[in-house]
């Protein structure tokens, strides 16, 4: 038995639909990574890319617990001096609910070159309930 019997040969991605109407943006996160790692399959390496795809729908009406809904700030800054923007949850929700999502999912995602092919592939989110990945037929998760 040598170790290419061990490996398997081709692994297929699943694509999963996670819903976020009325869900806790941590809680919501902390699955949504779960799957992108491919934590739930039982040939998990964390050096290897072996993860599922996940369609996020619904980022419009994601909650988050607490005061955060007025006390939560997300910062962007384009380089020149005095050019820092600030923006609190309820403008990002109204103007990017995307954003919120993709945010949390990388802060949780490990750091290395690995993170960057994640969010850029694997990872769909859409502010309402319509997708265009139907041909895909995902499996609905929560």
């Amino acid at each position: 038995m040598s170790i290419n019997d061990c490996v398997p040969k081709k692994l297929t991605p699943n694509w999963y639909l996670i819903n976020a109407k009325n869900k806790i943006l941590g809680r919501l996160v902390t699955k949504i990574v779960y799957y992108l790692l491919g934590k739930n399959t039982p040939n998990y390496l964390p050096y290897l890319n072996r993860g599922d795809y996940v369609i996020v729908i619904n980022a419009r009406y994601v909650l988050v617990s607490g005061n955060k809904r007025n006390n939560k700030f997300y910062y962007r800054h384009s380089g020149y001096v005095g050019n820092m923007r600030c923006f609190s949850f309820n403008q990002m929700i109204n103007k990017n609910p995307e954003y919120i999502i993709r945010v949390a999912v990388k802060g949780m995602l490990p750091k290395n070159s690995l993170s960057s092919l994640i969010m850029s592939k694997k990872l769909k989110i859409y502010a309402n309930k319509n997708h265009q990945h139907h041909a895909q037929k995902p499996i609905l998760l929560i």
